[in-house]
């Protein structure tokens, strides 16, 4: 039999399902140990539930677990800071953080049915190796900027010569559809960043260094 063309099929999205004995403590078990937000819950008692890690949804469904486990990877924006909050809150991390050679930095929960959920980050592409000389730029920058600068990099795990670097190459792309600039930073980083420049007093907008008139020496 000559094998059929399959149909051309348009999939908006999937939806992970893992077996709990218990759909009311699964669902508690996720939203207060693993920092989902509650979806759904179906039936009387409860069937099935759904939980949601930002857009990303997944269905907990009453039945016997599989004795192996269920396993599903997310991909986040900050594992680390995922992982500390679950580990804060009791979750049983079976895997460290650690990056891996796959180019993703990821770590491993187990929950109380045997399912285990791995998170983990894109790391920045390492290979292959790009030979490069630097130089000493004399730089002087506004104070403030200057600490979110410094926080930014320590959090990226990157010196602030390489933030710099990163955050000029994606600047010096050209405008997308003429609305908006290629960003290096995720909607993760994004957020530390606008908590960094709250915490460092940083007021003003992406326009204001063509104001910024330096103050005297010892004023």
């Amino acid at each position: 039999m000559t094998p059929r063309e399959p149909p051309k099929v348009d999939c908006h999205k999937h939806h992970a399902t893992v077996r709990v004995s218990d759909v009311l403590a699964a669902l508690e078990f996720y939203t207060t140990r693993l920092g989902f937000r509650h979806g759904f819950t179906w039936g009387e008692p409860p069937a099935m539930a759904s939980v949601f890690l930002d857009e990303v949804e997944i269905f907990l469904s009453r039945g016997t677990p599989d004795p192996e486990g269920t396993a599903v990877y997310f991909v986040v924006g900050d594992a680390d800071a995922l992982h500390d909050f679950q580990r804060a809150s009791g979750a049983n991390v079976v895997e460290a953080p650690e990056d891996r050679p796959w180019q993703l930095r990821d770590y491993t929960v187990r929950d109380p049915w045997g399912n285990h959920l791995t998170f983990g980050h894109h790391l920045p592409a390492r290979e292959p190796p790009l030979e490069i000389e630097r130089v000493d730029v004399p730089v002087r920058l506004e104070r403030r900027l200057a600490a979110v600068l410094a926080d930014l990099a320590t959090s990226k795990r990157m010196t602030i010569g390489e933030c710099l670097e990163e955050t000029l190459l994606h600047t010096f792309e050209p405008f997308d559809d003429g609305e908006n600039v290629p960003s290096p930073h995720t909607p993760s980083e994004l957020r530390r960043i606008a908590e960094l420049k709250r915490k460092h007093g940083v007021d003003y907008d992406c326009h204001a260094s063509y104001r910024f008139v330096e103050r005297p020496s010892g004023t």
